[in-house]
């Protein structure tokens, strides 16, 4: 049939102009295809899978998937609008998929089987139509299927999509979990400790910095670490010590750093001072230091200023002088963060294919969200590109997440039903990450008030959050994992998190189950011998086979019978 200024309307499928208002109209099919298209083509340019874009805005990826192929439509532009801004869509591209949106849900009617030959229906919403038209639908269409973008010509055949597979994330042989998963950062020179459980303690912003150490060539002074070792041997915690900050004296003419004892970022001009540090620090606290991160935050400027070369050259140095000195101590590489950007990952890529990680036990990474209020699950999409790289890299360490990004602090405080939540899932989710080979978790920070979770103020009573956490432990403390899953993949709503485990105690073993949203709630139905269902407060509730649960955003723990 012949369109608008005589052209050949060549869709895909039938159309006709409704002489009541002056339109090309068709089923609205071609709508919900094209807006497959459009998806599929933004995810593929993107690079990202559909688990990495459903992560991203907090659905699962089957219904990522979906929505990709064409299979069904959203009620809501919103979950569009944000699969769009996962891929990078640019503003024109976020546009048309509003408007194929608006047109696919124009008239919601029943399913029914497509005939062989399309049929033709006219839409007789005529306010609608018009609607489209002021916002230049049919021009859009005719752009989407003659634009030079990505975007698929209609009539062939849509992109291939990733094959749908229904099982856990993971699953391995049931393994103890570490109580060394429980880390925090110490903010504090006092040698005040936790008062509540943890497993592992990190030294950093603790007084203990070599610029803090060595304020000039051949004075050391170790008071106050001697004080932080005492405190954490009487505690029974293991101790990871970070180096940096280079003295004023071994770079006198290195930028300044972010601390007021001017401290530089820069690497020493003479790397002897640098081995020399090392050996004095190893030599004096062998067997009482279990592990060292060889620098803080090696690709941020503000943190580290050298190459990546002088960097590998300086693990590689303070390596053999640790393993020399104290062979069962753990050599950690030195912190990445910066991983949400494109230098941070660059920077660590350049890390590994230069060695680096050949001279560690550990490689050291900073999991963070991009602000304080994301879902600490958004992290998992870091642990992606943190695996990604090692693996390109022929590469596949061990890993701990050591900290967190410089702008913590500027970030708004969350209330106390948010922190005590999210304390709690940033340690799920380095027990989710397992399969990537995360083994610890240090939280940034104990002590220190200045940040979006408080844990406990030095010389103040544990908080919420911290008791909370203490409580995960306390779950967890003869617990084996086995897998952790999540959404419909695992038959649950899109926004359901769990994780299962084996509990070996003294009199008795059972199953139990660890379930979580990263927002808002669902309703589950019990497992079969589900018996109990215990909370982050201590509380338990009696439940049976077959009764509902409703998950929440606060972790919950469902106890199984005995074997």
């Amino acid at each position: 049939m012949e369109g608008v200024g005589g052209g050949q309307a060549n869709w895909g499928d039938r159309i006709r102009c409704d002489p009541v208002v002056g339109a090309f109209v068709t089923d609205s099919s071609l709508y919900v295809r094209n807006l497959g298209r459009l998806l599929a083509d933004l995810k593929i340019r993107s690079g990202r899978s559909y688990e990495s874009i459903g992560r991203r805005i907090h659905v699962s990826k089957s219904t990522v998937h979906r929505y990709c192929t064409g299979a069904s439509v959203p009620h809501e532009f919103g979950v569009l609008e944000r699969i769009g801004k996962a891929c990078d869509a640019a503003p024109d591209e976020m546009v048309r998929l509003h408007q194929l949106w608006l047109a696919a849900t124009a008239e919601e009617e029943p399913e029914r089987q497509e005939p062989a030959v399309p049929a033709v229906r006219v839409v007789h919403r005529r306010r609608f139509v018009k609607s489209l038209l002021a916002a230049g639908l049919v021009t859009a269409l005719v752009a989407v299927s003659t634009s030079s973008t990505p975007t698929q010509e209609l009539g062939r055949p849509a992109p291939a999509v990733g094959q749908w597979i229904s099982g856990p994330d993971w699953e391995l042989p049931p393994t103890p979990v570490a109580s060394t998963l429980f880390g925090v950062t110490i903010n504090s020179g006092t040698g005040a400790m936790p008062s509540f459980r943890v497993g592992a303690v990190r030294l950093w912003d603790s007084a203990t910095r070599w610029s803090e150490i060595q304020p000039a060539r051949g004075a050391s002074d170790w008071s106050v670490l001697d004080r932080q070792l005492s405190a954490a041997d009487n505690a029974g915690l293991p101790v990871l010590f970070t180096l940096g900050a280079t003295p004023r004296w071994a770079s006198p003419h290195g930028p300044m750093g972010p601390y007021p004892d001017g401290s530089s970022p820069a690497p020493p001009d003479d790397l002897a001072d640098w081995d020399a540090f090392v050996r004095g620090l190893v030599q004096r606290y062998h067997g009482r230091i279990e592990a060292y991160e060889v620098w803080v935050l090696a690709n941020d400027r503000r943190y580290f200023a050298g190459s990546v070369g002088t960097l590998v050259e300086m693990t590689r140095r303070a390596s053999g002088i640790i393993r020399a000195a104290d062979p069962r101590a753990t050599v950690v590489c030195p912190g990445m963060g910066q991983l949400w950007t494109a230098a941070g990952v660059e920077f660590l890529k350049r890390f590994a294919e230069l060695g680096g990680y050949n001279y560690c036990d550990v490689a050291g990474v900073k999991l963070f969200q991009k602000t304080a209020a994301d879902p600490p699950e958004t992290m998992l999409d870091l642990v992606s590109t943190i695996d990604r790289t090692m693996h390109e890299a022929g590469i596949q360490p061990k890993v701990w997440s050591t900290g967190t990004t410089y702008d913590i602090t500027l970030q708004g405080s969350l209330d106390e039903t948010k922190a005590r939540d999210y304390a709690v899932r940033f340690f799920l989710v380095g027990l989710y990450a397992r399969k990537a080979n995360l083994e610890r978790m240090y939280f940034y920070n104990w002590g220190g008030t200045r940040i979006p979770i408080v844990l406990q103020a030095v010389g103040g009573a544990p908080t919420q959050a911290a008791l909370a956490v203490e409580q995960l432990e306390r779950w967890l403390a003869h617990a084996r994992i086995r897998s952790c899953g999540h959404g419909a993949e695992i038959g649950l709503p899109g926004n359901v998190w769990e994780c299962d485990f084996t509990v070996v105690e003294a009199t008795r073993t059972y199953d139990a189950r660890i379930e979580w949203t990263d927002t808002g709630t669902a309703t589950v139905n019990a497992n079969p011998r589900a018996q109990a269902l215990h909370r982050l407060d201590g509380s338990a509730t009696i439940i049976g086979s077959g009764d509902t649960v409703t998950v929440t955003e606060e972790p919950v723990l469902v106890e199984s019978r005995s074997r």
